[in-house]
């Protein structure tokens, strides 16, 4: 890393900004990193620094930083309509059209969708829908939500009371009636001798368990990601979805896929639901949405959900709920340029031919001592960094092992996201084979260097 001058832009951002999940002691030490522009799935900073982003922005860039398509398409609706809301009766025309795509796109037969400006408000708004439901319906005290430990839903205060991270507790989180059940993590929470369907069982039982203890008339949803993200990409044991969907419908409990990341083709298929064989009542949607060009999220309605939902909205006459950049016509058009990108002009395809290389990179470096696990579904993959393979035994946090992992790739012209003690790869959706073959070389690199400080 170069000098931070006292007058350059990374000076200034230190000085200037306050950043939200970042290791501060880093940006001290190293400087913050400001860049420019991008170009496909590279980034270049101030210094005229090149870096293949890894990490597709924040899960989102999933077309790159410089698409053509995209940018065209933003230019024609800020020229011809810049900026509406959803109120009142009024959308605009590009907002009933991405409706209409994103239900015809998603796996329900029928449906309606609702808008926000990320994938936080709109678990925040699908919570509210289902507290709004079940309060006009005579339910009112159906209101505790059911997730996982270790699920990320986003930051807002009902999406990070979902969220099942222990630096929530730092905000006096999670508010009452958010239950956390065990992560479907078999390698990390399986018990010693218990099989991968035995594991998957007991989370059905623990299920059951809680449906029982809290009483099912007193629960309004269960949220899910197909494959937990910012939990550091952890797939769901084998058979998890098809073991609690029955006992979910059973109670009489809605099942709401959180797509935010998996959503638009990062597992493999449109929807990770699908990746899963199972139906949900709802999904949420973003990042992927707009490809990274637009801040906009989605909560999609199943059938059901968006009958009852109708029915209760029109009892009070209204849903008394929005944001005022919801619907954005701009975002709108953005997002049904990026849903063609990704469906239409083989984003999706290329995801599905990557990904056997994308396995076999992480399924090699693996191979490493120090790395207790590779996990992974489509194009999103992670490494758990451990000090003893056979123990599973972490590191110690003081010597913060994936930070220094994500220091070492930017410093090799690479960009990856520490997530705990793994290192989390999410590429985007147009890259080569060339350019996987970069990402896994300055990742060994990285590693190499690394371990050989730790183990001295």
């Amino acid at each position: 890393m170069t000098e931070t001058l006292p007058n350059s832009l990374s000076a200034l951002a230190e000085k200037y900004s306050f950043f939200g999940f970042t290791d501060l002691p880093t940006v001290h030490r190293r400087g913050v990193v400001v860049l420019t522009h991008g170009e496909g799935p590279y980034v270049f900073d101030t210094e005229g620094r090149r870096y293949l982003d890894a990490n597709s922005g924040l899960w989102n860039m999933v077309a790159g930083f410089d698409h053509p398509g995209l940018i065209a398409a933003a230019k024609a609706q800020y020229d011809r309509f810049p900026g509406y809301h959803a109120f009142f009766g009024r959308m605009a025309d590009q907002t009933v059209r991405l409706s209409e795509r994103l239900v015809e796109v998603s796996p329900f037969p029928r449906g309606r969708v609702f808008y926000t400006n990320s994938g936080s408000e709109a678990n925040d708004t699908m919570v509210k829908m289902l507290w709004f439901l079940n309060h006009v319906e005579g339910k009112p005290e159906r209101r505790k939500i059911l997730t996982r430990k270790n699920a990320y839903h986003g930051v807002t205060a009902v999406a990070a009371s979902m969220t099942g991270k222990p630096y929530n507790e730092l905000f006096g989180l999670p508010l009452p009636g958010f239950i956390h059940l065990t992560c479907p993590h078999y390698w990390r929470e399986g018990r010693p001798g218990e099989s991968e369907a035995e594991f998957t069982q007991r989370l059905a039982e623990e299920l059951e368990a809680v449906i029982a203890r809290e009483g099912a008339e007193t629960i309004a949803g269960f949220f899910a990601e197909p494959v937990m993200g910012a939990g550091g990409v952890i797939p769901p044991s084998a058979g998890y979805f098809q073991a609690i969907q029955p006992i979910l419908k059973e109670h009489g409990i809605p099942l709401i896929s959180d797509e935010v990341i998996c959503g638009f083709g990062r597992t493999g298929e449109v929807w990770g639901c699908e990746t899963y064989g199972f139906m949900p009542d709802a999904i949420i949607s973003s990042k992927c949405l707009t490809a990274g060009f637009f801040p906009m999220g989605a909560v999609i309605l199943g059938p059901e959900l968006s009958d009852r939902l109708e029915n209760a909205a029109e009892q009070v006459e209204e849903f008394p709920h929005g944001f005022t950049a919801s619907g954005h016509p701009v975002g709108a058009a953005i997002a049904l340029k990026a849903i063609d990108v990704i469906l239409e002009e083989g984003l999706l395809e290329n995801v599905r031919r990557l990904t056997p290389a994308f396995e076999a990179g992480l399924r090699r470096l693996a191979e490493h001592p120090n790395i207790g696990e590779w996990r992974g579904k489509g194009l999103m993959g992670a490494l758990e960094a451990v000090s003893d393979k056979e123990t599973k035994a972490p590191f110690p946090a003081e010597l913060s092992v994936s930070e220094r992992i994500a220091n070492a790739c930017t410093d090799h012209g690479l960009i990856c996201r520490p997530l705990g003690q793994s290192i989390v790869l999410c590429p985007p959706f147009i890259m080569t084979d060339a350019q996987m073959a970069e990402m896994f070389e300055k990742l060994e690199a990285a590693l190499t260097e690394v371990f050989a400080e730790i183990n001295g």
